[in-house]
């Protein structure tokens, strides 16, 4: 048997296959199963639920990232009234190849959006709300300050409300970054999305290192904040490298973690390499709770929002 550590078997052997990899039983993929596998099907939304949570957003003015990135799991969030908002406009400044939404040269941020975020917080009753945005390069703070403001708004408006973020890197400034931790949000995510090696492909413009700096320095700063990221499988990673990706979380103190398969959003994207099905899921599940994750979302439709109220009660106490 093959060891990453004294701990931690690759997931081949841990399934029990010997010798070199078993694709068949680990990953289907794209080339031998075109259409997605049975356990990615999702069902159809419900009409009423999505033409009421669009009317609402278009009317405010506010944006999702849930539409913005085709996210599969929109019509599920969006029946339910949840929705992870999204921030600073449409359109991003990198050129990130695994991502829908648009890239370009953004508008100026709009100086009520804050406010009127909060109002739809409070309108729908969220107990949980999670803040995104798209990468704001252009900005002298990376569009800190606009997240500051829209924590602070709507913890105003709505005191028992729960909020996370799911921040850029800033371009590794850290004075912009405490700007957002001083806003006190009780969660601030910040996604790898995927092992170093791939970043070249898959990430163009970010950097790994300084990627696991934003979440060490959350807890340099304010050890109180819950610290999350995000890995999406299926792009050409191996188990040992998930794994390893896994550690160096874990080492920068990150408390929260999801995985989820890729799924190509439209065809400027990436290629799926391939599926990993649910058992494999499971596998790096068990693997990253035995090291010490707070809480682990590895599903194959998870995606770093998805669900994300379920982790406050298991790491937040208010």
């Amino acid at each position: 048997m093959i060891y990453i550590n004294e701990k931690y078997a690759i997931i081949n052997n841990l399934f029990g296959v010997k010798g070199a990899m078993d694709k068949e039983r680990i990953f289907a993929t794209e080339k031998n199963c075109m259409e997605r596998p049975r356990w990615l099907k999702v069902p159809v939304p419900d009409k009423e639920a999505l033409a009421f949570m669009e009317e609402l957003l278009r009317g405010a003015g506010l944006y999702t990232v849930c539409e913005g990135a085709l996210c599969p799991n929109m019509g599920e969030c969006f029946g339910k009234g949840t929705a992870t908002f999204m921030i600073l406009g449409e359109t991003c400044t990198r050129n990130c190849r695994f991502c829908s939404v648009k890239k370009g040269k953004p508008e100026l941020p709009k100086a009520g959006e804050p406010q009127k975020l909060a109002e739809a917080v409070l309108h729908l009753g969220l107990k949980h709300v999670v803040i995104t945005s798209v990468t704001r390069d252009d900005l002298e703070d990376g569009g800190a300050g606009h997240f500051a403001d829209s924590v602070s708004a709507v913890h105003t408006l709505s005191p028992e409300t729960t909020v996370e973020v799911l921040v850029p890197d800033f371009q590794g400034s850290a004075a912009a970054l405490k700007v957002v931790i001083e806003s006190r949000p009780e969660i601030i995510g910040h996604n790898v999305e995927t092992v170093p090696r791939l970043y070249s492909q898959v990430r163009p413009r970010a950097d790994y290192r300084r990627s696991l700096e934003v979440l060490a320095q959350v807890k340099k700063i304010d050890p109180s904040i819950k610290t999350k990221s995000g890995i999406m499988l299926g792009l050409g990673e191996t188990e040992v490298e998930v794994i390893d990706v896994l550690k160096d979380l874990r080492n920068v103190g990150c408390d929260i973690v999801t995985l989820g398969q890729y799924l190509q959003p439209t065809r400027e994207q990436l290629p799926v390499y391939e599926y990993i099905t649910p058992e494999a899921f499971r596998e790096f599940g068990r693997i990253a709770r035995e090291m010490g994750f707070s809480h682990v979302v590895s599903l194959p439709l998870a995606r770093s929002s998805y669900h994300a109220e379920e982790a406050v009660g298991k790491c937040l106490s208010r």
